[in-house]
């Protein structure tokens, strides 16, 4: 497999994949590849955002040259497969290269100029970007890693990372992040959900829920800011988001967490009581790891004595397009499948 990665974190990225078993063989900028594991598909891996399954490597000095092995792979793999809805059409480059992007450009025109001529009707098809989502894709997915190579293959691992469009009202970039952190997970705050929102300030994440909807109680001795001051939806309460506990018997259908603290500390004394409590349904947690190995973190929160592992019913890890040193953990509370099945309705905005 070949996995990519923000540049800069290629040794995170290798050693997450050796840890789960899978011995990097080869790497440069924005990227780490495999020859193989210890069986079944490729783990899922926090740092990478794509993961290219059983690549092929393409090699060519010229533009159309190079463009023209892209057809005959993608073509020669269609003989026994007919293409009837959208297909992912994905290009990306090494950032560490100079240059490269223009000629990732450059060759993707060619291929779909070349591959009109060829089929058109699936030339039509072509759905260009990232998709949405997590999890197997297929379609035709090209990763460069010089000016002429270049890894394709039709079936790719998506980790739900992508970039995000901002908001002039949102107080802060973290804002980013928790819009980025629906798209993992595949659900968001609706219309009256309960969100609680620990170290709330400026109040990005808060403002975020607020816009869909939900009523948001932002915890946080900082003050708020932008769209989030004074929003109707948003109750401020100046406290210290460690001491905070709910009233007896409220549960939230989201909490939020993003402060900048050690991470185990975050983990014992937030994360832990309000999983274990049972006091949300969803969570959208970030952890730092400026000052902790971050693989050896990773694998702390997927030990068995995890707070996560114990009390989600399911959970991803992910490096986002917009973290920096830091993991955000997506996931459902064990304590919403019991909910689910008591059929006792979500909690609301007040007491």
């Amino acid at each position: 497999m070949l996995a990519t990665c923000q540049a800069g974190y290629e040794d995170s990225l290798a050693g997450e994949m050796a840890a789960n078993g899978w011995l990097p063989s080869g790497r440069g900028p924005g990227w780490v590849d495999c020859v193989g594991g210890p069986g079944g598909g490729p783990p899922e891996l926090a740092f990478a955002p794509l993961i290219l399954t059983e690549p092929v490597l393409l090699q060519a000095d010229a533009v159309n040259a190079l463009a023209q092995k892209a057809v005959d792979y993608f073509a020669g793999s269609l003989r026994d497969e007919r293409i009837g809805n959208a297909w992912p059409n994905l290009w990306s480059g090494s950032p560490g290269v100079g240059g490269l992007p223009r000629r990732v450009a450059a060759t993707r025109q060619a291929f779909d100029e070349l591959l009109r001529r060829k089929l058109s009707r699936v030339a039509r098809l072509a759905a260009p970007g990232v998709p949405p989502g997590v999890g197997p894709e297929r379609g035709l997915f090209v990763v460069f890693t010089d000016f002429d190579r270049a890894w394709v293959s039709r079936t790719a691992i998506l980790g739900g990372q992508r970039r995000m469009a901002d908001d002039p009202s949102a107080p802060s970039r973290s804002f980013l992040k928790v819009e980025e952190a629906y798209g993992v997970l595949g659900a968001e705050p609706g219309a009256d959900e309960a969100v609680i929102d620990l170290g709330a300030a400026p109040g990005g994440w808060s403002y975020s829920a607020a816009r869909r909807g939900a009523n948001v109680l932002a915890v946080d001795n900082g003050p708020l800011k932008a769209g989030a001051l004074g929003n109707p939806r948003i109750e401020h309460r100046r406290e210290d988001a460690f001491g905070f506990r709910p009233p007896q018997g409220r549960t939230f259908d989201w909490m939020f967490c993003d402060v900048v603290e050690e991470p185990h500390h975050v983990l014992r004394n937030l994360v832990t009581p309000w999983l274990e409590g049972g006091w949300c349904r969803r969570f959208v947690v970030n952890l730092k790891f400026g000052r902790t190995g971050p693989v050896a973190l990773l694998q702390e929160l997927r030990a068995a004595g995890s707070p996560f592992v114990r009390h989600a019913a399911s959970f991803r890890i992910r490096h986002l397009y917009h973290d920096r040193e830091e993991f955000t953990v997506v996931g459902v509370a064990a304590s919403a499948l019991q909910d689910a099945r008591e059929d006792r309705p979500c909690g609301s905005h007040g007491e």
